[in-house]
């Protein structure tokens, strides 16, 4: 072991190697195996590697590229990854960094720079794009007149301000005087063929080193390289055990408590992370487009039937603009031309209509491999689905749980219920033994305290009550003495309190310190988690001024905004603060990362 760790040495600090050193010395065989395999599957899913955040990266003046990534749900940091990989594969030195890690000071002595970003919102910066956002728009930003660079950005066209941050990063440092290196990318939900397009420009633009040595040459012992690696495009099978209808008969809502079983997968998670699960469209759905417009599914297209391709590779149930567009144009319908050309009224349609919808509503009759080839070129690839994760490890081993309420809407022909893909099939397709595919999602920016004494306020009204379930079963596990404070909310209290028993629970053994309950429909007047926060208003200022940790999850468009408007206000009311001073208070405890989001 000890000729093993001097060989990878250059590799650690010396503190480091000492750590290691002391950690190792007392472990039998068997546990040196599982901590081995522990830290592969770690590795694997990018936990505790360079440019992760919670690690300090140390400024690289020899780096030849220097690649800064933002990620709100983790598809900018696996490309981000992978770029740096394939340039270090060509002789690049690199250095690969959250931006929220990075010190923007250092621009100043970049020469080459490739950023990779997504847009979270209405077109804000993700959370650990924020302080670099900043600097970069403020006066103290340097000129870059000696700095060449690319952008990719990441979003989602379905909102208005598409890209939004990958477009104001290039347009503000071109501004600063740097010069492009290759023309900036916009990526869509479908991500992948658009970014290896732009990989593949950058890498070839890229000034290479004189010497050809990549950053941290040498040889790298592997600790288990028989650990399976799961990911995006690598999912693992787990079984279904449970799914679980959590609300009341007449509730308005089905939500669902789905247990799966991670096996021999040796998947690992924290709380805060999310699960990604693919999910292939129900055969019924496929059948129905296929009679509506007209199509034989056993057309071919590029060899393959067009029912599989419908089935298992394109979007159906998610509508985006320029398929709604491109729909008009087809059906030669001036009305939906309308709702195609108006944004506020698309983003509604959008959300209250599937594919079906508008091949029922605005008819198209399409015929022949050609028809069908028009059919595929207005969808997007099918893509997984992301769900935090609504347990911790600690509890339950080799499960994950997750939350899933059932997204549906009536069609218009009698019976046409229209069902989300994998809300759908959780709550009508599968049963217990059913294979589904998922990997895990680190969300590195919604984390426990490391300090198990802070105590933490957590708002997940709705299903964003799920990572806190994951917070609570983790800070129970551990013994943690910090307090623990939780706001729910949901329409009414015996149909829709959800995971009740557990909470009462807790409050009864004293592991959820405070619990506010906002139940809307109960009373004449509408009562929302965001007016439970304004009644508690200096209670929570209090706890925010002893060091308490902020957490908000659920909907992203109308109760994340106006719980965030309540902080406001409390802050000015029981803080004694100014408007401006209030908005740097909040954006204080965001630098810090004691408030910290996960909306959808």
């Amino acid at each position: 072991m000890l000729k093993a760790l001097e060989a990878g040495a250059a590799l650690l600090a010396p503190e480091q190697i000492q750590t290691l050193r002391t950690l190792t010395a007392g472990l039998s065989p068997v546990q040196a195996a599982w901590i081995s395999g522990y830290l592969a599957a770690v590795a694997e899913q990018g936990e505790g590697t360079l440019g992760q955040p919670g690690v300090a990266v140390p400024p690289s003046s020899s780096a030849a590229l220097t690649i800064l990534y933002a990620s709100q749900t983790g598809n900018t940091r696996g490309l981000a990854k992978a770029l740096a990989a394939k340039a270090e594969s060509e002789g690049l030195r690199v250095q690969l960094c959250t931006m929220g890690q990075y010190k923007p000071k250092q621009l100043k002595g970049e020469r080459q720079l490739l950023l990779l970003t997504s847009t979270h919102g209405e077109g804000d910066p993700p959370d650990d794009a924020l302080a670099f956002h900043k600097f970069l728009f403020s006066s103290r930003a340097p000129r870059l007149e000696g700095l060449r660079y690319s952008v990719l950005a990441l979003g989602d066209s379905s909102y208005d301000r598409f890209c939004q941050t990958g477009r104001e990063f290039d347009n503000r440092l071109q501004e600063l005087g740097a010069t492009r290196l290759a023309e900036r990318v916009e990526c869509d939900v479908d991500f992948e063929q658009a970014a290896a397009g732009w990989q593949s420009a950058v890498l070839a633009r890229v000034e290479k080193t004189p010497d050809g040595v990549t950053q941290g040459g040498g040889q790298v012992v592997p600790f288990a390289a028989s650990v399976p690696s799961y990911s995006r495009t690598h999912p693992y099978h787990a079984t279904l055990l449970v799914s679980q209808k959590i609300t009341g008969r007449d509730s308005t809502k089905d939500v669902r408590h789905v247990e799966l079983d991670l096996g021999d997968s040796g998947l690992r998670y924290q709380p805060g992370d999310a699960l990604g699960v693919w999910m292939e469209n129900d055969p019924a759905l496929v059948s129905a487009l296929l009679a509506a417009t007209g199509l034989d599914g056993d057309i071919a297209v590029e060899g393959i039937p067009l029912a599989t391709r419908l089935e298992k590779e394109q979007e159906l149930t998610l509508l985006h603009p320029a398929l709604v567009q491109g729909w008009a144009a087809l059906a030669q319908s001036e009305a939906l031309r309308q709702i195609g050309a108006d944004g506020p009224t698309l983003r509604d349609f959008m959300r209250s209509h599937q594919l079906l919808d508008l091949a029922e509503a605005y008819p198209v009759t399409l015929s022949g491999p050609e028809g069908a080839r028009t059919l595929l070129g207005l969808l997007r690839k099918l893509t997984p689905r992301l769900y935090s994760i609504a347990s911790s490890q600690s509890e339950v081993e080799q499960e994950v749980h997750l939350t899933v309420a059932l997204v549906h809407h009536n069609g218009r022909a009698e019976g046409g219920e229209r069902l989300g893909t994998v809300s759908g099939a959780f709550a009508r397709r599968l049963g217990e033994g059913a294979e589904v595919r998922v990997y895990v999602e680190p969300n590195e920016h919604f984390r426990l305290p490391a300090d198990d004494q802070t105590p933490i306020i957590m708002i997940g009204p709705g299903t964003g009550i799920a990572p806190f379930r994951a917070f609570l079963q983790e800070r129970d596990a551990r013994g943690a003495q910090g307090e623990n404070w939780l706001f729910f909310g949901n329409p009414h209290f015996t149909d829709d309190f959800l995971y009740q028993s557990e909470w009462q629970d807790y409050v009864r053994r004293g592991v959820l310190t405070r619990i506010d309950l906002a139940f809307s429909r109960d009373q004449p007047e509408k009562i929302y988690v965001q007016d439970r926060i304004r009644e508690r208003g200096a209670e929570i200022f209090a706890w925010l001024e002893r060091g308490a940790h902020l957490y908000l999850c659920g909907e992203m468009r109308r109760m994340a905004r106006d719980v965030e408007q309540a902080l406001h206000e409390l802050i000015v009311e029981h803080g004694g603060r100014s408007e401006t001073e209030a908005d740097s208070y909040l954006e204080a405890l965001r630098e810090a990362q004691r408030f910290q989001k996960d909306v959808y």
